[in-house]
């Protein structure tokens, strides 16, 4: 392999570089790392380069890949595993698009079954008060989630692990998924149901599947209404999955009960990012934090050290296999519509 092959990383902050700098000494790769957002206005910045490595909030549009098709940029690897940002219609037969197809399901479900317990208990408020001196747990009701039901959305490795999560608190579990495995669920003791039905009978609904045209604003004001009173809804996923509009309408009636948002629909602009000294003028958003049912984090879900680690291996491995002329197994393409999984041993063009 070309040991000199350069790729430049976007959107790169410092814990990517103390995770991938120690990886690379595997690969050898020339990495210059932009603090900037891949989008059309720096583009520019990847002339002379043969790679880009993008993350969730980098902009890949038509425009945005044309030049990069213009500057020889050959291959884009994603260090993640949702693709929804690439304009795949461009890229294809045109530039390679790779990612991560899995780091650590375990880091997001346990983020999601932290923030489940955190709205559940009351944890932020009680956290704030008592470093207020304010030792009074009124207003801090929370319910057993023993014998509760938990609605899956998106049976995948996240959803199973947090699946075995929330069974160990004994709650009921149900599932939707469009490619059932009706052996986990046997192995597992779950039940699939249609989508309908989840709605109607979960307390709380999570969201595990990926952001397609059949799931972009799956909770929307329709799917909120057959939910039962009170229901907690808490996506790790992407944020397009709820209509943030409906979401707070659903809130200000009660309807919802709680959210927990380790994503936002609207994103790009603010997490991953310390806005501390700037005014939040993302009206949406500004009003969802004025809500105390309302937990958000700042897309740190994947954040573990073992997830880093995870990613910065299959990036780096993914640009060697590339590189060396070998099998894609992690590309994804517009014909496919999904990851590449044929069975025969070469790339898709």
């Amino acid at each position: 392999m070309n040991r000199s092959k350069k790729i430049a990383f976007f959107d790169a902050k410092p814990y990517d570089r103390k995770s991938f700098d120690p990886n690379n000494k595997n690969f050898g790769f020339d990495i210059s790392y932009f603090d900037a957002h891949l989008n059309e206005k720096t583009v520019e910045l990847t002339c002379d380069f043969d790679a880009v490595c993008v993350f969730v909030n980098d902009t890949l549009n038509k425009s945005v890949i044309e030049h990069l098709i213009e500057h020889g940029i050959q291959v884009i690897g994603l260090r993640c595993a949702g693709y929804n940002n690439v304009d795949f219609k461009t890229a294809y037969n045109k530039i390679h698009v790779l990612r991560v197809p899995a780091y650590s399901p375990y880091a997001v479900a346990e983020h999601a079954a932290a923030l489940i317990l955190s709205l559940n208990r009351k944890i932020h408020k009680a956290y704030s008060r008592t470093r207020e001196g304010n030792f009074s747990i009124n207003g801090l009701l929370g319910f057993d989630m023993h014998g509760k039901t938990a609605g899956i959305v998106g049976t995948g490795k996240i959803g199973r692990c947090l699946i075995s999560i929330l069974k160990g608190f004994g709650m009921d579990i149900l599932a939707y998924d469009r490619f059932l495995d009706e052996e986990y669920a046997k192995d597992a003791k779950i039940s699939y149901v249609p989508l309908e039905e989840l709605f109607e009978k979960s307390d709380i609904i999570s969201l595990h599947c990926p952001l397609n045209r059949e799931t972009e604003y799956l909770i929307n004001k329709k799917s909120i209404g057959k939910m039962k009173p009170g229901v907690m809804i808490i996506n790790t996923g992407r944020g397009k999955l709820i209509d943030t509009q409906a979401l707070i309408e659903g809130l200000k009636c009660g309807k919802i009960g709680s959210a927990g948002l380790d994503v936002y629909e609207e994103e790009s602009d603010y997490f991953f990012e310390d806005r501390s000294a700037d005014m939040i003028t993302d009206d949406v958003l500004a009003r969802l934090l004025t809500f105390p049912n309302v937990l958000i984090t700042s897309h740190q879900g994947f954040f573990t050290t073992e997830a880093l680690q995870k990613i910065a291996e299959t990036t780096l491995g993914n640009f060697k296999e590339f590189f060396e002329g070998g099998y894609l197994k992690n590309e994804v393409c517009y014909k496919c519509e999904n990851p590449c999984l044929k069975k025969q041993n070469k790339r898709c063009f």
